[in-house]
């Protein structure tokens, strides 16, 4: 079927292409009646914008880019899925990459989004970038870039984060409030900032309790598994065993408990077991998972909003901020005690 032009729509409705442009456009100079006369006339006449020319006349590509480290993380694909609900809503088509937890593919895919014009960039950081001199010499050139879940202070822009210190807190805390005293803490990367959120709600959590921090009790991992036999074969071998393990995901935490049945430590019974991120087949698997849940759809949502805002200088001197997010804690069979 042919697309219709605004010169059609103006020809059918006797107006002016200017005011049907205006209209399609939602400027306040046309009043709503003609806006809705015209967007009846436009679906009728199966009108679509023309990329290309909005691209030309607007000087942008109507285009963002989203870089993460994994797409096949259920995290990402969720903030994904509400990056692109906002910028289809808006106009605007994602183009996105990944960089696996690699510096060097994050500094490749920020190359290539800055080759193909990108009108904005997302990003959460991989796990092996120390220092950000590709997004400080893209953003300095007038790049809109914001920061969502993993960030860096070394950049002046919008960050949209979960509230990890309080996720992390809430967590430990149930577990001592479990009869937990020993809780080991698989993190992340320890450059990554998540990571040394995460890390601070533990300690603090063990503090308030008076219980001491054991530094032998909190590994750093990436997500393989012979990473993470090694991790946890480290932990066994500790002349105290630890009676809780708190992972900084739900994708580590069903690592732990493949490996620990493979040793047959059972969970809850020897050994608690706890996620951060909430993935939805949590409560399916046996046992079901206690998890600090992350709105992942709605950190996308509102890092879009404030990158799209960026894009169109809503404000000419845009005053950055932080969005924390709250998170949730989500008590399942994974860290429940006989009692209850």
């Amino acid at each position: 079927m042919e697309t219709a032009t605004i010169k059609d729509i103006a020809k059918a409705l006797n107006l002016s292409t200017s005011t049907v442009s205006r209209a399609l456009r939602g400027s306040y100079e046309i009043n709503p009646e003609t806006k809705r006369i015209v967007l009846e006339c436009a679906e009728k006449l199966n009108y679509r914008p023309n990329p290309i020319a909005l691209s030309l006349k607007e000087n942008r590509s109507r285009a963002i880019g989203v870089v993460v480290p994994e797409i096949d993380n259920p995290f990402f694909s969720q903030a994904i899925n509400g990056i692109e609900a906002i910028a289809y809503n808006r106009g605007y088509h994602v183009v996105i990459f990944q960089s696996h937890e690699s510096y060097d593919r994050e500094v490749v895919n920020i190359q290539h989004l800055a080759s193909r014009r990108v009108d904005g960039v997302l990003i959460s950081l991989s796990g092996q970038t120390t220092h950000v001199e590709h997004l400080k010499e893209l953003h300095t050139k007038g790049m809109p870039i914001v920061f969502f879940d993993r960030f860096s202070d070394e950049i002046n822009t919008h960050k949209v984060v979960a509230d990890n210190y309080q996720g992390a807190f809430e967590g430990t805390e149930h577990l001592i409030n479990s009869g937990k005293k020993h809780i080991a803490h698989l993190a992340a990367s320890p450059t990554l900032s998540i990571t040394r959120e995460r890390i601070s709600g533990y300690k603090a959590a063990l503090e308030k309790h008076g219980i001491p921090y054991n530094e032998d009790f909190v590994k750093y991992c990436n997500f393989s598994i012979e990473d993470m036999e090694m991790v946890i074969d480290e932990l066994l071998s500790q002349p105290i065993l630890p009676e809780a393990i708190f992972t900084v995901s739900d994708r580590l935490a069903m690592a732990c408990l493949k490996i620990l049945k493979k040793r047959n430590i059972r969970i809850p019974e020897d050994m608690a077991l706890m996620g951060f991120s909430n993935l939805k087949v949590a409560e399916l698997l046996s046992p079901s998972f206690t998890s600090v849940i992350q709105p992942a759809l709605e950190m996308g949502q509102r890092a879009a909003e404030l990158l799209l805002d960026l894009v169109e200088k809503k404000s000419k001197s845009p005053a950055y901020q932080t969005v924390t997010l709250p998170t949730e804690l989500v008590i399942r069979d994974s860290t429940k005690t006989a009692s209850e």
